[in-house]
């Protein structure tokens, strides 16, 4: 076997090792699906690395590049194993593989999330020096199971073709994780519908939604004009336009009481829990 970088590689190379390796996971992508999920997160293939098999890919890290909390980063966009070559140290090498490059790249920090529920992996990170850095929630519900009785006047929503972000980060109780932050909306803006609520001329809530995933990216009302049913008007609004049968929110800050109660009251429940971890280069 060699690790070599997915410069030169196909996307059907790519996207066949993925769903091989991802084949008993709960979410699935197609094709398309898995091309905005890169393109979204910054997926940079010449800096991406996996192990070959001859010309198959048997592991991979898939890594995106951008800038997060003001240095320049690698994301963990996906890593991933074959059942039948798990269990050899594949992601650890392919890793430490991947370091001169990033570094001779100007890359300070390297930035992944990972499951609670996989301690292995977890400490395969800590071996490798990542700190964590944030408890993150993720949450999902089926559409039709949403409590969407509430019903409230005096305020307008509009679809809007842009959306001024250095306004509304006044209205966050947390930053964004990387999938989440303005960097990777711009990078897929065609795929995102921006809704605002407005009184009068003044936008108050505001939320940012892929139709396609049912990925609500970012929902957050003023401060002063919450607990009004505002953010219960955009998460209806939300549903109107959503081509899955679910919604989901991922990478909630878990110390962020108000998001969590927000959406237990609209009875979109927690599906799991993960770890921010950095590890600086």
């Amino acid at each position: 076997m060699k690790i070599r970088s997915l410069e030169k590689t196909e996307f059907e190379t790519i996207f066949r090792a993925f769903s091989q390796a991802f084949a008993d996971y709960e979410m699935q992508w197609n094709k398309a699906q898995l091309l905005t999920m890169l393109k979204r997160r910054g997926f940079v293939p010449e800096l991406s690395f996996a192990a070959f098999d001859n010309e198959e890919i048997v592991a991979f890290t898939f890594n995106g590049i951008g800038v997060f909390n003001g240095k320049p980063t690698a994301y963990d966009t996906g890593t991933g194993t074959l059942k039948d070559y798990r269990g050899r140290g594949l992601a650890t090498e392919i890793f430490e593989t991947s370091l001169p490059y990033l570094k001779e790249n100007n890359i300070e920090q390297y930035l992944l999330e990972v499951l609670q529920h996989n301690p292995k992996a977890i400490s395969v990170y800590k071996k490798l020096s990542f700190e964590t850095t944030r408890e993150l929630n993720y949450f999902m519900q089926k559409n039709e199971k949403i409590d969407r009785r509430l019903k409230i006047s005096g305020y307008s929503v509009e679809q809007l073709d842009t959306l001024n972000f250095e306004s509304v980060s006044g209205f966050w109780d947390f930053y964004p994780t990387w999938q989440n932050d303005f960097q990777a909306i711009q990078r897929a803006s065609e795929d995102f519908i921006f809704l605002g609520v407005f009184t009068g001329t003044k936008l108050i809530g505001y939320c940012i939604f892929e139709p396609d995933s049912g990925d609500i990216t970012q929902i957050a009302v003023e401060k002063q004009h919450r607990r009004k049913g505002i953010g219960t008007l955009l998460l209806n609004e939300a549903i109107k336009f959503n081509k899955n049968d679910s919604i989901k929110i991922m990478n909630t800050d878990t110390q962020c009481i108000s998001i969590t109660e927000f959406l237990k009251t609209n009875n979109i429940p927690l599906k799991g829990k993960q770890f921010e971890m950095i590890k600086q280069l």
